[in-house]
């Protein structure tokens, strides 16, 4: 518990301060953020607002991770530097994203294809690196598993190796996508962030083997996970760089956190679904997510269904991703934004529950 504690004090800190100095220099330099042009009108004034704050919500968390290792004089274990490296891979190809958002002066920066590839790369090369006999500890367990998984593997769904990095491809793109769809308005994504990360955190604490038989109660299999107390002090890590990033984006936001953001926090997400044997479970915690993907998906696929057959297409919302289609309603900002975040700790409070009295109660 201490160096879970020192994880994510250390990083909230520097967060905190550090995003402030990023508010200076990105104005200094002109990093501002370009405002889609069919969004709301009252985005507008948000145009030159610096954006990629992103890179200070990686670096706190990876720098609180470490701080306490040191700390603690505790080695890394290999489930921590994978989730690591899918954290920081990601937020790469969100840099490169903002970047070229920056630098072209528009409103899009990768194409949709590029940044396909980008997720791709990073999202199966931690998959082939997660299910790698390699990292097998002394029991013969690889930090993934290649069976599905709610609150633990599914013992009779036990799947081939290509199969199983499909699926991880799949969650770790659309989870990214997700977050990063979420990201549009003032403190909406980080917000709802800070929530997810916190219950991954509780989880990890649940899931850690010292923590497992210390009563009377009969527990699940809390040996099916592999290194729980390090994963749970990088989602406290990231819970408290999302934590000091909020002081800032809140609305209204001084700074945003970019692609570069959303999509390290969206991987490392759904690291944590995967490592912990959650993949499924996180359609209810991250039900916020789904629900903003969902909206986009819906939107898109009735627009070109009723285009094709009537000639004319329509929509389902005013605008996607949903929060959009309540500003739209007349709803202010801040009140799209809390309400969502109360949604997502109805979603946590579900999926925690859930957890809970599946796994710990081992009913």
């Amino acid at each position: 518990m201490r160096a879970i504690l020192l994880g994510g004090g250390v990083s909230l800190l520097i967060s905190l301060l550090g995003t402030r100095v990023a508010i200076k220099k990105f104005t200094q330099w002109g990093y501002g953020q370009e405002i889609r042009d069919d969004g709301p009108t009252s985005h507008h004034t948000k145009r030159g607002t610096p954006t990629m704050g992103g890179v200070v919500i990686i670096l706190a968390a990876v720098v609180g991770y470490f701080a306490a290792k040191l700390i603690t004089q505790t080695v890394p274990t290999a489930s921590a530097m994978l989730l690591l490296f899918l954290f920081v891979g990601m937020g790469l190809v969100g840099f490169l994203d903002d970047f070229i958002k920056i630098y072209k002066q528009r409103s899009l920066g990768l194409r949709s294809k590029a940044k396909m590839i980008g997720q791709t790369v990073v999202g199966l090369v931690f998959g082939a690196l997660a299910l790698s006999p390699m990292l097998e500890d002394d029991r013969g367990q690889a930090p993934a598993s290649h069976s599905i998984s709610f609150i633990r593997d599914f013992d009779s769904f036990v799947l081939p190796t290509v199969v199983v990095l499909l699926l991880i491809w799949l969650v770790v793109t659309a989870t990214s996508n997700a977050v990063n769809l979420a990201d549009g308005l003032d403190g909406l994504a980080t917000g709802s962030c800070i929530l997810v990360f916190g219950a991954y955190t509780i989880v990890n604490i649940w899931q850690n083997n010292q923590w497992c038989g210390q009563s009377d109660i009969t527990y699940g299999k809390c040996y099916e996970v592999r290194d729980p107390l390090d994963l749970a002090i990088i989602a406290a890590a990231i819970t408290g760089a999302c934590f000091g990033f909020l002081w800032w984006n809140a609305s209204p936001a001084q700074i945003f956190m970019g692609d570069t953001g959303s999509l390290a926090l969206g991987g490392a997400l759904a690291g944590l679904a995967i490592l912990t044997r959650t993949e499924l479970l996180l359609i209810v915690i991250g039900g916020i997510f789904v629900v903003e993907t969902l909206s986009v998906m819906m939107q898109v696929s009735w627009f070109k269904a009723t285009k094709r057959f009537t000639g004319t297409g329509r929509r389902i919302f005013r605008i996607a991703p949903i929060h959009h289609h309540f500003e739209m309603l007349g709803w202010e900002q801040v009140t799209v934004v809390i309400r969502f975040w109360i949604i997502t700790g109805l979603c946590v409070a579900g999926g925690l529950g859930i957890f809970y009295a599946e796994w710990v109660a081992g009913t």
